[in-house]
């Protein structure tokens, strides 16, 4: 499944797929170390009581958050986006539903942070027009690696070796059935001891892939 440039909202998967993926990856990442380090400072991928993130504090960030109501927000910006130096100015909240969390988001445009917002509610992905010369969004480059199932398994090879058992670890994310017992055992089967197996656990909890749904944002 190939991301346009710039993004369109049927590109994305199904939220519930989008989240069990990239919670698949916040989950194999944790650490306890990375889990003392101060809000605007850490990198990688984890997951907290606002939802998911991606940073590599530089190129891309990305915050994927559950609400009430299987309502769903993404947003961030990756470098490739063209939306910040578009003139005359993007308005990304165009359209938007009042149930954003709007000040966060103006926030974000105050400090010229922001590349793009996607909303999901009633079964769809939305977000704000586009001019139609707009070249990309960043969207791609951002979110292809949880979009793209080859590449997230390449992704996922950083912390679990053989491909069958990443698919494995994959496949029962995806379906919310990774109980503890089996994130051990899969890891486990991945090569060797896992690096932090409580950090991880910690992140599966939050992440809701034992129980049936993702978390909502608190």
């Amino acid at each position: 499944m190939a991301l346009h440039r710039p993004g369109l909202p049927q590109d994305l998967p199904a939220p519930e797929i989008l989240w069990a993926r990239w919670s698949t990856i916040a989950v194999l990442e944790a650490t306890a170390a990375s889990e003392r380090v101060r809000p605007g400072h850490r990198t990688g991928c984890w997951i907290d009581e606002g939802g998911l993130h991606l940073d590599d504090c530089g190129c891309t960030w990305w915050t994927l958050a559950p609400l009430d109501d299987d309502r769903f927000v993404l947003f961030g910006e990756d470098e490739s986006s063209e939306v910040k130096w578009y003139e005359p100015p993007v308005d990304v909240l165009a359209g938007a539903p009042g149930w954003l969390p709007h000040e966060e988001l103006r926030d974000l445009l105050a400090g010229n942070e922001l590349g793009c917002v996607y909303w999901y509610e009633n079964g769809a992905w939305s977000r704000a027009p586009y001019p139609a010369d707009l070249g990309d969004d960043g969207l791609d480059c951002g979110l292809s690696r949880f979009v793209e199932e080859d590449e997230l398994l390449r992704l996922m090879a950083d912390h679990a070796r053989p491909a069958d058992r990443r698919a494995e670890l994959l496949r029962h994310a995806e379906r919310y059935e990774l109980t503890p017992e089996l994130f051990e055992g899969l890891v486990r089967g991945c090569g060797g001891d896992p690096e932090d197996l409580p950090a991880m656990l910690r992140a599966l909890a939050r992440s809701g892939l034992s129980g049936g749904r993702p978390v909502p944002a608190r």
